[in-house]
């Protein structure tokens, strides 16, 4: 049987493909962005995986994430991801996590065992405790920004939060950030200026995943549902997977 990771030891070199098999990585949130993410690293032979999120899937969630099939409809997102970590690589350690990661329950989140931390959450005040805590503990980590609300796919590019221009998040973050004396943040970010959502008042009405709990899905800080497709969460994703895969191999100062 052919090893399924030979074409990858092709690029790298076996060194590579050990250390890649002795990592650990940490992928908060498992939607849009982080479903590539994840599906990236599972592919590249990271040895282990600790996936968090407490969503669902919904049927909303078809149209671009990964994981979100008509089958797996009402599932926790982080248990469908695993599943198809293990039917990838049997051989990858996953720990799914159904957390929204938050200020209030960052202390449940042992950050210094990972060797990398990905950022996919949606929230201001989850990235912001990520990060801070990361910073504190010198552990490498990649965030997203902005995805929904676009449609160039070639407009995502790495990046130090300091040096974006465009993106709404990214302000946001970059100003809290410098209250907070953290200097640089590596990001996966667009410039493409963002399009404003086509209004519909039934979309709008839609917060909850139909046949789930009402009380588990509501949230209060829910905001008006972004618009989104197919290709560009995918793209965000796959240059968050790709660059963690090289900063594992190269270190971070890679060219």
């Amino acid at each position: 049987m052919q090893d399924q990771f030979s074409r990858t030891q092709m690029l790298f070199g076996q060194a590579a493909i050990t250390c890649l098999q002795a990592a650990r990585v940490a992928i908060f949130g498992v939607g849009g962005v982080g479903g590539y993410t994840v599906e990236v690293l599972a592919r590249s032979g990271i040895g282990s995986l600790d996936l968090f999120d407490d969503d669902y899937v919904c049927p909303s969630n078809i149209n671009r994430q990964l994981i979100a099939l008509h089958s797996t409809v009402g599932k926790h997102k982080v248990d469908v991801a695993a599943e198809r970590v293990h039917d990838i690589n049997p051989h990858c350690i996953v720990r799914p996590h159904h957390l929204f990661y938050m200020p209030q329950n960052a202390d449940e989140v042992d950050l210094s065992q990972f060797n990398y931390v990905v950022d996919c959450v949606d929230t201001v005040t989850a990235k912001l405790e990520l990060i801070r805590r990361c910073h504190l503990l010198n552990v490498p980590i990649i965030s997203s920004m902005g995805a929904a609300n676009k449609i160039d796919a070639t407009a995502f590019h790495i990046t130090d939060i300091y040096k974006t221009q465009m993106d709404p998040l990214a302000k946001i973050i970059r100003k809290k950030l410098r209250k907070l004396g953290i200097s640089q943040l590596k990001v996966v970010c667009s410039e493409e200026k963002p399009l404003s959502p086509i209004m519909d008042h039934e979309i709008d009405k839609q917060t909850h995943c139909a046949g789930i709990d009402q009380d588990v899905r509501e949230r209060k800080d829910r905001r008006m549902i972004p618009a989104s497709n197919a290709f560009v969460p995918a793209a965000a994703g796959i240059i968050i997977g790709g660059e963690v895969v090289k900063d594992l191999v190269y270190g971070d100062n890679h060219s």
